[in-house]
């Protein structure tokens, strides 16, 4: 246990300090892409920083095991774990950092209006992926494709903003770590910066993976509540330190963008793959924490709606996720 909380926090530790070199890379990826500034969160970011909950559910179906049963437990888990973590923790996480660096809970974020849009997309996408878990019929692995076609019309979206916002200037931007002396690094550096970063983020989310679902038995929790409580906060732990940066940066509708997108990529991209190779049918515990991602960004659309979305109102994830806990023990 002491060894698995060691490696906990060593690799929380590489997560971050892999995040701040992503985030000064993809930054720079994005403005010489000509990519829309809410873009580079919501796809260039939000695909890198998505990868280990993606893998964890790629993994868990795929792979050959010793309990098929529960490998799709886990892998099910995961998929609908990873919203209810961002729509609830992350943004919650966005509102508190908010309010420290502007000491105020009135502070609306800026970028929420286009994050109204994002949520918007996701909140249908997300009831489809939840009913299709409580339906049973035959020719529901077929659906898999169309949650990819949803994602691919959404990253389309996204890039077109660029042609009506403008690309993402690099005029402020820090100088890319890898070249600190250079104003305008090399494509070979911004590339390598990125990759490397990614691989660092990848593999240090999977050491955190590990060592959540060592300590899981350990504490008597069942394959899919270590997969909608542990796993989950694991595997979004770039999203919300990516988050972090960004608001401290001044740049919270980069945060808002990124955790958007790597919603929608959730949304999509881990669900197909679990609607193709597992039976996706959802146990009660699933079920809620679909019910609760639900009912958070319902709340946020409202909120947003009556221009009310401030600081001190994201802060209700806290709350919400709190339910869902209370929820899932009464159901174990």
């Amino acid at each position: 246990m002491l060894l698995a909380v060691f490696l906990l926090l060593l690799s929380a530790a590489l997560i971050y300090l892999a995040c701040e070199w992503f985030i000064n890379a993809v930054e720079w990826l994005g403005a010489r892409m000509q990519v829309g500034t809410v873009a580079v969160g919501s796809v260039l970011a939000a695909v890198g920083t998505a990868l280990p909950e993606s893998v964890v559910t790629l993994v868990a179906v795929l792979l050959p095991g010793s309990d098929p049963e529960a490998r799709d437990e886990i892998g099910i888990g995961a998929a609908m774990g990873g919203p209810l973590v961002l729509s609830t923790i992350a943004y919650a996480v966005i509102g508190a950092v908010l309010m420290l660096v502007h000491r105020s809970a009135k502070v609306r974020p800026a970028g929420s209006d286009e994050l109204l849009e994002d949520q918007g997309w996701f909140f249908v996408i997300f009831i489809a992926k939840l009913v299709l878990g409580i339906v049973v019929f035959s020719w529901k692995p077929w659906l898999a494709i169309a949650f990819l076609l949803a994602y691919a019309l959404y990253v389309h979206r996204e890039l077109r903003s660029a042609k009506v916002d403008g690309a993402h200037s690099d005029e402020d931007l820090e100088p890319l770590r890898l070249q600190p002396k250079r104003g305008r690094p090399a494509t070979w550096a911004i590339a390598v910066q990125t990759v490397g970063t990614l691989a660092v983020i990848f593999a240090a989310s999977q050491l955190f993976v590990i060592q959540i679902e060592s300590i899981g038995p350990q504490l008597g929790l069942a394959p899919a509540v270590t997969a909608l409580l542990l796993s989950p906060i694991a595997t979004e732990l770039p999203e919300v330190l990516n988050a972090v940066i960004w608001v401290r940066r001044g740049k919270s509708e980069l945060a808002l963008a990124n955790v958007a997108g790597s919603m929608m990529i959730q949304a999509t991209v881990p669900s197909a793959i679990g609607i193709a190779f597992t039976p996706w049918h959802f146990t009660p515990t699933v079920t809620l924490a679909g019910v609760m991602t639900l009912v958070s960004i319902a709340l946020m659309l409202l909120l947003g709606r009556l221009r009310k979305l401030t600081a001190g109102t994201m802060l209700i994830g806290v709350a919400l996720y709190g339910a869902f806990f209370v929820g899932m023990l009464i159901l174990q």
